[in-house]
């Protein structure tokens, strides 16, 4: 299997997924004498054949999964009752004057009051946030906004994910095809109104998404930028109407890299290109060193956030 040899921070092969701005997965491991690429037809037969049999087997026990929650049919809470949770979630795990919980125990409290009717949104920058959940929720919705203007590499991280990792991908997409939007708004509506572009496809896509679940978990975290920095652990989210949850929030981008090094966990390949922070491709730029790590996005703009967490 090809690998990509991620270069900065990260170190480490991702197998299968493109070169960064290329679409073109690099040899890496295969200049190995021991490499696939060098070994004979019965080898490679085996191979392709174990290869299918995993694939087989993740798909079985997926399937399974949703064939038991289906079955349990658990019963939304009411607002009065999440809002209770909310509190309660938010005492628990960061008491006034106390250490705060760990990402870990934040999951695992997710995980065990909320059950089938928790959802994870993940922009597929990278599977930690996934990673540390799934460890308590096996095979957990992850909620994709596929926008219809993600990067190459985003989709292929998605589609990496979702063939690897115990969980559920779930692409949430818009009402409109993005040339439904133009015919509607005109073309390049993210160059001429970008805030009205992410209402449409990001906003109000999650917000219909969410409306079966009773908590969502994020991977917002404070040293992200200063709209962040007051993020806590568990709160009521009003907009939406559920608990959100933000088991990162204290994490710094080296936390996050640690983690995913340890754990060897999914990254798209742009985190090593100069994309920190990664969203829709024509609104996200390269990030000289020492710059805000969302500069990147929506630059030259008046506007830092889509609206998902403001």
């Amino acid at each position: 299997m090809s690998a990509v040899d991620l270069p900065g921070p990260f170190r480490r092969a991702l197998p299968g997924l493109a070169a960064p701005g290329t679409g073109v997965a690099t040899p890496g491991a295969a200049d190995a004498p021991d490499s696939v690429g060098q070994a004979g037809p019965g080898a490679l037969a085996a191979l392709g054949a174990a290869g299918r049999a995993r694939a087989a087997a993740h798909a079985a026990e997926r399937a399974a999964h949703a064939a038991a929650r289906a079955a349990r049919a658990t019963r939304r809470r009411s607002d009065d009752e999440l809002r209770r949770l909310a509190a309660e979630g938010a005492a628990l795990l960061a008491p006034a004057g106390g250490p705060e919980a760990s990402a870990d125990e934040v999951a695992a409290w997710a995980a065990e009051t909320f059950g089938d009717l928790l959802a994870v949104a993940c922009s597929m920058a990278d599977l930690v946030l996934p990673h540390v959940v799934a460890q308590h929720a096996p095979w957990v919705d992850v909620l994709f906004l596929e926008t219809g203007y993600h990067f190459p590499e985003t989709l292929g991280t998605r589609d990496a994910a979702a063939a690897t990792m115990p969980i559920t991908v779930v692409d949430v997409a818009a009402a409109q095809s993005v040339a439904e939007q133009d015919a509607e708004h005109g073309p390049r509506l993210h160059e001429r109104d970008p805030g009205l572009c992410c209402a449409l496809r990001k906003v109000a896509p999650l917000h219909a998404a969410l409306g079966g679940y009773e908590a969502w978990v994020t991977g917002v975290r404070r040293d992200e930028a200063p709209t962040r920095t007051g993020t806590p652990l568990v709160t009521w989210d009003e907009k939406n109407r559920l608990v959100k949850i933000n088991p990162l929030a204290a994490w710094s981008f080296d936390d996050l890299v640690g983690y995913a090094t340890q754990h060897s966990v999914l990254l798209n390949p742009l985190l090593d290109d100069g994309y920190p922070s990664i969203g829709c491709a024509p609104c996200t730029r390269r990030v000289a060193p020492g710059e805000d790590p969302r500069s990147g996005r929506w630059a030259g703009l008046d506007k830092t956030e889509c609206g998902l967490h403001a």
